[in-house]
């Protein structure tokens, strides 16, 4: 790798100056032959891409299971656009900036991407990217089974003590598939208020679906008490 110049540096710094830019992160090096021999270990023998197959083999190699939370990370860094679905592309630019190059790299870099989940921009972005990947191609929703699956994967991470009451509630009242809306603001209910709702604002901007689920809860009375998610610990 060429090292920049005096001058070259000075623009480098006037730039990120003037952008607020941080100096970029180096990835390590990988060799791009040895990214194609991984992929095609796990590729499709009759397409171009790496399917459900290839993923539960990877994870095999991974001594993963193929439902933890650590492949949700690994298809994140990719950028997948679908789930049990990687694109070459998606591939080779997602273990690239990890600088993964080996199947003894990938292994090494597994406990890494699982710290990521404790980052709470980092579990945002997740969560957010789990949307998209889960559900079918060309919908708009989120298939209701699938969603509830995806909620009690995540908050698991965060030990939101609500999560199986709204599961419940979603099965009981709703039955319908979940748009993004509503995804993405559960995060931030779950975020913000207390479990026992005693900052719940009636009046706030929440989806109605939020505000019926605190009614399900009140007219239940199911509030749990003394429970503490990763979040509430910082408050």
């Amino acid at each position: 790798m060429h090292k920049l110049g005096r001058g070259h540096r000075d623009k480098v710094q006037q730039f990120m100056t003037i952008t607020g830019a941080s100096q970029p992160q180096i990835k390590s090096y990988t060799d791009t032959r040895h990214l194609e021999e991984l992929y095609n270990r796990y590729k499709d023998p009759y397409t171009d891409m790496i399917l459900a197959d290839g993923i539960t083999l990877l994870c095999n190699d991974l001594q993963v299971d193929p439902q933890d939370i650590v492949m949700l990370v690994v298809s994140w860094h990719m950028k997948a656009s679908t789930m049990c679905e990687y694109s070459k592309q998606e591939f080779f630019v997602g273990l690239q900036a990890l600088g993964i190059d080996s199947l003894e790299k990938f292994h090494e870099r597994i406990p890494f991407m699982r710290s990521e989940l404790k980052d709470e921009q980092k579990f945002r972005e997740i969560y957010n990217f789990a949307f998209g990947w889960a559900k079918e191609k060309g919908q708009k929703s989120l298939a209701l089974d699938t969603a509830i699956g995806m909620w009690q994967l995540l908050f698991a991470e965060k030990q939101w003590p609500l999560v199986d009451h709204w599961c419940q509630f979603l099965q009981a009242r709703h039955n319908k598939a979940i748009s993004r809306d509503t995804w993405s603001q559960l995060l931030e209910f779950a975020r913000t208020v207390d479990p026992a709702l005693s900052n719940y604002d009636a009046e706030g901007a929440w989806p109605y679906l939020i505000d019926e689920f605190v009614e399900y809860l009140n007219e239940n009375g199911i509030i749990p008490k003394g429970q503490l998610t990763d979040w509430s610990k910082k408050q």
